[in-house]
């Protein structure tokens, strides 16, 4: 089985549309946020440091697949279960699973690739390095 990890929210009142249920795109900047800290957790350091010293800007999404079951609520707390579902030659796929202790709230995946800048200022995927994919696996 591949590493997992937990991100903790704890749902606020601004993040819910006026019935009271979270408004879906805090799901996504949740599981976003649960990205990072699935890299962080696995020992990566952050992007700016990596960018200085190997090149690589991040991991940015190139498509996204959400399906929600239920809702939440302000002060709900939350967990975003994240690992790695696949692992390809320049991309990878981020699953997402995010629960209101046993309540599965929704869950998504999140097709990203690992990136640097190129000398035209623009970014480009590179191969997912294998010392990363090692300590992520």
């Amino acid at each position: 089985m591949s590493r997992s990890t937990r991100y903790t929210v704890t749902v606020q009142f601004g993040d819910c549309d006026p019935a009271g249920i979270v408004f879906f795109p805090n799901f996504l900047r949740w599981m976003d946020a649960s990205s990072l800290h699935f890299f962080r957790t696995c020992g990566l350091p952050p992007w700016r440091e990596l960018e200085r010293t190997r090149g690589i800007v991040g991991t940015p999404v190139l498509e996204i697949q959400t399906r929600f079951s239920s809702p939440a609520t302000y002060g709900d707390t939350i967990d975003v279960h994240t690992r790695i579902e696949s692992w390809r030659n320049k991309v990878f796929v981020h699953s997402h699973r995010v629960m209101l202790g046993e309540r599965l709230l929704c869950e998504g995946t999140e097709t990203r690739a690992f990136v640097e800048r190129g000398t035209d200022g623009r970014i480009h995927a590179i191969p997912v390095p294998e010392d990363i994919r090692a300590l992520c696996s």
